[in-house]
């Protein structure tokens, strides 16, 4: 995952933090460009909520609150003074610092320094320079000489893999050399090898999600090679290739064209194919493909079934041995899809209305990927083709997103139940709203707001630290522009939110949630203080890290949340007017000396509220959970060997533990499910090739949902099955066991058999009449829809889907080529 920060002439910041999720990002990206960073991104629609007119009067701040505000004593700071290191990056003046973390809990951070400027700038000797750092960026050493000086591609970046792999890419030009140079490390930096390739890479070269010996590349002539032995020796492996994907264990997945190129107008002619045994053989999945991806456990791809019709999509689970055509009630042949998140148990899908209207409908699928139940009407998705869906992973099954409701005005919406059902967030405790105010509740910012430079950072959560979440938001009827944002936390997976620091800040979570540090945004001015709490937000200590204030870029930290020492990134101006890259790490180990013990952590029960029944109190997708966690007041140590404990109990099911089926919807204002257009219990679905009858009530259990008894309509049951076009694969069909063969010998025996054939025939004909009848509402009201799948797009948030800013992503972290605006299913 990456952070990009831009700053603009060397003066001030733009609010352009965290590029996703920060959970498990490893590289941040620190940038000093003269362009505006929505430059190149291709057209977007109008924005809305926000204004770029230069008239736009300043925000006004919101609600007051008031927050703990403790002043450090002496010793205190005499302590962080002690365990404060600041490097300068003399002589270096590099456009872009990449900072990238290796290992896990190694310590070691590589530091790449580049340029923006053309290729042809660097032919007559310039080069990146690579530093390394093995004290958590306190210290670092150029290490330049190691890669012979070379200049690195910037836009494939420092490659880190399972272990101490690293690979950096030479940015050669492709006249006149027969392949590229890529530089390998298997010990974290400390030591690489120059390696020769056969091929000019297309792409960034692709780990194995476990193996880091297994390497994939896609050449720039689309050929695909393969490396099991980390970069050594490579093997072409397949021609004509327009994008792959790792799968399960060693499975691969790759589209290609016959023709061994691929034009945008001939993307329809793609065929899927998977292999099991590492390109030694490939099976043909399907024909007519336009593009595929992979998430948790679900392959998809949309397909071209014929030329004057728009594509249609399908899904397996079972790595593409069968599959069966996605199942979305009430679609038009006018929408985008966006797949927002995706695990081994469902998926969220967004479907946008028609038009330019900045919403649409999510869905979520069950356990198959197949079947889809609408869980949001009105969803928020903005002119960047972003949305503001986010999990939140410090709680299982709560994700927050915003919505665009019918006056217009943005709300902020949370489901604890993994979609099943969505309410507004609560008022902070500690803010009230003024008598004027109709509804008074906090709506948080997501990527819209930091797309739009509203706010630095979208939502951050880390699954180590229980219940946290920092957000930025704005209290009132609806989420504003014209409001100044605050920054929020709450402790509970957001239930319960408190307001804790005014104005726009960066923030990061430490030592599994026990520590919070966060630096406050200057528009126009430099930075020199950092603010830390030890009681999950409820107070702050403030700290002046430098007497030399400079221009702030980001903070960053060591990935997983176990590190107890953050670095503030940013430059200062020089004398000779090129400003210097700085880099100050402050170390809170020193200060937060004590290590928890038993007594410091208290049992907190997941979900408890005083709604509802209170012998299901806790009770959420079938178990209650009970974790162990630090009490706030506590100011100790959790320690890398921290792990999250938690203890589980089942619950009785009860209607919360269930969605509405497909062709049913939510009625308005009931828990109820109701039918689309129809009264009867029967559906018919293709499923497999085969048509099924779903004889349901209407309620689908929730995906992951463990609940055991009590409520539970769910009929799901076949009746019948026949043929019904679809294929599960393109070989032969099974051959079918010879079915019994009856005589019937005497005359009356074939008396008896006409005349009861005859009743049944007639019995036959007046059900066929009457189903023929009963059910032509459904199939007008609910029939599979017809998708346009040129603009599928794939949300780019790390909950499980990882997708930088120039390829998408799969969940073990393959990378497949981004294509144009027309589809990005990859």
């Amino acid at each position: 995952m990456i952070w990009r920060l831009v700053v603009l002439g060397g003066v001030y910041v733009l609010f352009l933090g965290a590029e996703g999720s920060s959970r498990g990002g490893r590289t941040v990206t620190f940038s000093r460009t003269q362009q505006d960073e929505s430059q190149g991104q291709g057209r977007a629609r109008q924005r809305r909520g926000t204004s770029s007119s230069s008239g736009t009067p300043r925000p006004f701040h919101g609600p007051p609150f008031t927050s703990c505000r403790t002043p450090l004593t002496p010793d205190e700071h005499r302590v962080l003074d002690d365990n404060t290191q600041e490097t300068g990056f003399n002589g270096d003046d590099g456009a872009h610092v990449i900072l990238t973390w290796v290992g896990d809990g190694t310590g070691v951070a590589l530091v790449l320094s580049t340029f923006s400027a053309p290729i042809d700038s660097f032919m007559t000797g310039g080069s990146s320079r690579l530093y390394r750092s093995t004290d958590y960026a306190k210290s670092f050493h150029d290490i330049s000489h190691r890669i012979n000086h070379t200049f690195i591609r910037e836009e494939f970046e420092v490659s880190v893999g399972p272990g101490s792999s690293v690979i950096l890419t030479a940015d050669i030009p492709v006249v006149d050399h027969p392949g590229g140079i890529i530089f390998t490390s298997t010990d974290a930096g400390a030591t690489f090898k120059f390696i020769q390739l056969p091929f000019h890479l297309a792409q960034r070269i692709t780990y194995h999600f476990l193996n880091p010996d297994y390497l994939v590349a896609l050449s720039i002539d689309g050929s695909l090679w393969l490396s099991l032995d980390f970069g050594a020796k490579w093997t072409k492996v397949h021609d004509g290739v327009h994008s792959f994907s790792w799968g399960a264990g060693i499975d691969m997945f790759l589209s290609f064209s016959r023709e061994d190129t691929v034009e945008t107008d001939e993307r329809g002619d793609l065929v899927l194919k998977r292999t099991t045994d590492l390109g030694k053989t490939f099976t043909t999945i399907h024909e007519n493909i336009f593009s595929f991806g992979y998430i948790g456990a679900f392959l998809f791809f949309s397909v071209m079934e014929d030329p004057r019709s728009p594509r249609v999509m399908y899904f397996s689970s079972d790595q593409g041995e069968t599959f069966s055509r996605a199942l979305l009630p009430s679609a038009s042949t006018e929408q985008f899809y966006s797949i927002l998140d995706g695990d081994v148990d469902m998926l969220f899908m967004h479907v946008d209305n028609p038009g330019d209207t900045f919403f649409g409908t999510m869905y979520t699928s069950d356990d198959r990927g197949i079947l889809f139940s609408k869980s949001l009407e009105r969803h928020l998705f903005d002119g960047h083709w972003k949305s503001d869906f986010t999990n939140i992973t410090s709680l299982r099954g709560v994700y927050l997103t915003n919505k665009l409701d019918k006056d217009g005005r943005i709300r902020s919406v949370i489901s604890f139940n993994r979609g099943g059902m969505w309410r507004q967030l609560n008022k902070p405790e500690n803010v009230e709203c003024e008598d004027q105010v109709k509804n008074c509740n906090l709506h948080i910012h997501g990527e819209h707001s930091r797309r739009n430079r509203i706010v630095p950072m979208v939502a951050l959560s880390e699954p180590t630290a229980i219940g946290l979440v920092i957000a930025h938001g704005t209290v009132g009827d609806s989420l504003s522009s014209s409001q100044h944002p605050d920054v929020f936390v709450s402790s509970d997976g957001g239930y319960n939110w408190r307001g804790t620091l005014r104005g726009p800040h960066h923030y990061s979570i430490l030592d599994s949630g026990g520590l919070i540090v966060a630096v406050e945004t200057q528009r126009e001015g430099q930075v020199k203080t950092i603010k830390f709490s030890t009681d999950e937000g409820q107070c702050w200590k403030s700290y002046n890290f430098t007497e030399q204030p400079f221009f702030f870029a980001g903070l960053a930290s060591e990935p997983g949340t176990k590190a107890m020492n953050v670095s503030v990134w940013g430059f200062r101006p020089e004398e000779d007017g090129q400003p210097m890259w700085v880099v100050v790490t402050i170390d809170f180990q020193s200060l937060i000396t004590r290590e928890c013990n038993d007594q410091d952590y208290e049992e907190w029960l997941a979900h408890a509220t005083d709604e509802g029944d209170l012998k299901r109190k806790g009770c959420l997708l079938g178990v209650k959970e009970t974790y162990r966690r630090l009490k706030k007041k506590r100011v100790c140590r959790n320690g890398r060997g921290f792990v999250v404990s938690k203890k589980q109990s089942p619950c009785l099911c009860t209607r919360e533990d269930y969605v509405c089926d497909y062709g049913y919807y939510r009625h308005v204002n009931t828990s109820e499910c109701v039918r689309q257009n129809a009264a009867n219990k029967t559906l018919e679905l293709c499923l497999n090739g085969e048509e099924d009858e779903l004889l349901t009530a209407g309620y689908r259990k929730v995906p992951s949902d463990r609940c055991e008894g009590g409520f539970n309509l769910q009929l799901a049951v076949q009746t019948v099955i026949r043929p019904c076009g679809v294929k599960p694969s393109l070989g032969p069909p099974p051959a079918r066991a010879p079915s019994p063969i009856t005589h019937f010998d005497t005359a009356r025996e074939r008396l008896v058999l006409i005349l009861v054939c005859a009743g049944a025939g007639v019995i036959v004909l007046v059900v066929i009449v009457s189903a023929i009848i009963a059910v032509k509402g459904v199939v007008q009201g609910t029939s599979s829809p017809v998708y346009r799948f040129s603009n599928l797009r794939i949300q780019d948030e790390d909950n499980s889907i990882t997708v930088d800013l120039e390829s998408a992503t799969s969940s073990n972290g393959t990378v497949c080529p981004q294509d144009s605006d027309d589809d990005l299913i990859e």
